[in-house]
């Protein structure tokens, strides 16, 4: 009986061991510090690897320094450290820092770049461009991604076939190589919405018996239309009740995205009798994908809408405040009190 229980306790502390073993290894390899900026670091001559931790740990460039020690020791690359001053660029994986540690790029090696929430990938190109980037290399990944970018990421197995990236390039700022290739931008960003799109949002969609891709296709419209958290919610309501009862979406982001971009306080007759696939005024259902790249907060309003009656709802294109209304009728008086 003694040896049994000797076994069994050796096997919990292997358990163990091998437990702790593993969570080392996905959190050195994955985990990014808190910075949201790009922050300096003195390497000193003779500093050890501990100190260097501490450093880039104060900076909050790591969560935490036993990472960053556990990375350096099993890569055997202590003594390739070289001194000097360093800007590194927030948001950076250990692997990433401690290349730039070995090779000694003391001067700035990253190009900061914004993407704004609802910018469409046509939108991130030109920016890319601006900064002399290889925008238009971006652009063609992005709308005609190849199989071993979308194979890289169980969100995008559910894409249909000829789906593009858009809605998958999640807007934020970001830190590339002034040498990055457009697939290292387009991987950098996905792997960031890998990071937000996380499995508690994954699991809400999939228990709704949806699928991240017409979840993100229902964000990137609410993103497109409204603006405040509140509005957001409401208007996935309304949405999703539309889809519901067999109404058209009857979306204006969707119009303007088939348009080409063009945007409108309103839409003529011409526009929305076009036979493009994502005009929703005459095509029922959700558009063929995304019409944006949503932030955060517009797809947690896709997944947990507000549950109302309401049908409807316009924007006062002077204010900004969104008008809801239950009836055909109450939305009629509210467009004409609006100006509309």
């Amino acid at each position: 009986m003694k040896i049994i229980k000797r076994i069994i306790i050796l096997v919990c502390l292997l358990a163990i061991f091998m437990g702790g073993y593993l969570f080392v290894n996905y959190r050195t390899d994955t985990s990014v510090g808190k910075a949201d900026e790009a922050k300096v670091v003195v390497v000193a001559k003779g500093d050890s690897v501990d100190e260097v931790a501490e450093k880039l740990e104060e900076q909050e460039l790591i969560s935490r320094q036993l990472y960053f020690i556990y990375y350096v020791w099993i890569h055997n690359i202590e003594n390739k450290i070289i001194a000097g001053e360093y800007e590194i660029a927030p948001g950076l994986k250990i692997a990433e820092i401690a290349e730039i540690l070995i090779k000694g790029e003391v001067k700035p090696a990253y190009v900061k770049v914004t993407f704004p929430e609802g910018w469409t990938a046509e939108q991130m190109a030109e920016r890319l461009d601006g900064k002399n980037l290889p925008g238009g290399e971006f652009l063609e990944i992005a709308m005609d991604p190849p199989a071993e970018i979308k194979n890289g990421f169980d969100f995008l197995k559910d894409i249909p076939s000829g789906a593009s990236l858009e809605g998958f390039l999640f807007p934020d700022t970001y830190f590339f190589a002034q040498e990055a290739s457009a697939e290292d931008i387009v991987g950098k960003m996905l792997e960031n919405f890998d990071l937000k799109f996380n499995q508690d949002l994954r699991y809400r969609i999939a228990v709704q018996n949806k699928d991240p891709f017409e979840m993100i296709t229902m964000a990137s419209i609410i993103e497109s239309e409204v603006k405040t958290e509140e509005d957001r919610k409401i208007v996935s309501g309304i949405f999703w009740n539309r889809l519901g009862i067999g109404m058209a979406l009857q979306s204006d982001a969707t119009v303007s995205y088939g348009l080409g971009g063009e945007k409108k306080i309103q839409h003529d007759a011409n526009d929305i009798d076009s036979d493009s696939p994502y005009n929703t005024y005459k095509f029922r259902g959700l558009p063929p994908g995304p019409v944006s790249n949503p932030g955060i907060s517009s797809i947690r309003a896709a997944i947990d809408p507000t549950d109302s009656d309401y049908i409807y709802f316009l924007n006062n294109p002077k204010t900004g405040k969104t008008f809801f209304s239950v009836t055909f009728e109450e939305h009629v008086a509210n467009k004409a009190a609006n100006g509309l």
